[in-house]
């Protein structure tokens, strides 16, 4: 580690539950590497926490949880940020950079109910609690006789939501309960290649500055995992790509198999009658073309109509 890096290091979180156990994990991981290093976590309340209304996708999507974070990466008042790399949209600002990637959480979805074991043991008419478009889509697809509606707040509030009634069965990211020691309440795992996860899902991004080079040789050492590199990668390029906004039901998976990854790219149309799947491999030094290349097939084979007729409807 080099000697002009500073001793204590200040590292930008959301406030909620599972991002400060995410924050706690990074800060305990650099402090065991660097015994000399400190770091203080500052906790930063992001638009997409002050939202209350139903549907995030309304206000400006998963961004909004991104935003006063990496404000204050470029304003220099925290020298690094952990993300939930789901949240971050495919553009960041030119100044900043996604330093590493700890070893990825579980990837997968999860049917969690109070009453009924699994998903297909729901009855006709059951609601089911999400406000992810690709998650709405994939549901459509698979149980077009299932009520979707719209549901907000972190974890426990969720649950809560559910066991008041609202709700009978809601579907949340394996990681998040895993991180948060609740894994006990999954009914069933869905499997990724089935119910394809959200880019990045269960992998932690680590976000700083370009010019802090010595910075990010420290989290490299300390954090990344490149397996989890290489998936991260190949899915956001896809994502970055395909475009598209917090409103298109866009999915992908990446894993490696020896020396390639392999990438499964999903999008849906709103009303789950057209889903495009594709499959790809390319060699870990090929990640980003890879994710490229997914994008543009897919765009080619009637992604591009999906998105447009997406783009030219109201958002209701």
């Amino acid at each position: 580690m080099s000697k002009d890096l500073k001793m204590n290091l200040r590292l930008g979180s959301r406030g909620s539950p599972l991002a400060l156990v995410q924050a706690n994990f990074v800060a305990a991981a650099i402090q065991k590497k660097f015994p000399d290093v400190t770091v203080n976590i500052v906790t930063i309340q992001t638009s997409g926490d002050k939202f209350k209304g139903e549907r995030l996708a309304d206000a400006g999507g998963k961004a909004l949880f991104v935003k006063e974070i990496e404000e204050a990466l470029l304003k220099e008042t925290i020298d690094f940020a952990v993300h939930s790399l789901k949240d971050l949209p495919g553009d960041i600002p030119e100044e900043l950079t996604l330093a590493a990637f700890p070893k990825r959480e579980d990837s997968r979805d999860c049917f969690v109910s109070l009453q009924f074991k699994s998903f297909d043991a729901l009855p006709k008419g059951s609601v089911v609690g999400t406000t992810s478009p690709r998650r709405e889509v994939q549901i459509a697809t698979l149980r077009p006789d299932l009520q979707v509606k719209p549901i907000r707040g972190n974890i426990d509030t969720r649950l809560k939501k559910m066991e008041a009634g609202s709700y009978d069965a809601i579907i949340l990211a394996v990681a998040g309960l895993k991180r948060l020691g609740k894994q006990e309440i999954i009914r069933q795992y869905f499997d990724p290649s089935f119910f394809i996860p959200a880019v990045g899902q269960g992998i932690l991004g680590i976000e700083t500055k370009k010019n802090r080079s010595d910075l990010i040789r420290c989290l490299r050492e300390a954090l990344n995992d490149l397996e989890t590199e290489f998936a991260g990668k190949a899915e956001r390029a896809f994502l970055k790509t395909m475009g598209g906004d917090c409103f298109t039901p866009l999915g992908a998976y990446a894993r490696v198999e020896g020396g390639n990854v392999k990438l499964l790219g999903w999008l849906g149309n709103p009303d789950g009658t057209k889903n495009i799947r594709m499959e790809k491999r390319a060699p870990v030094d090929q990640v980003k073309k890879l994710g490229v290349s997914m994008a543009q097939d897919i765009l080619e084979r009637g992604g591009k109509e999906i998105l447009d007729a997406i783009a030219s409807h109201p958002r209701a």
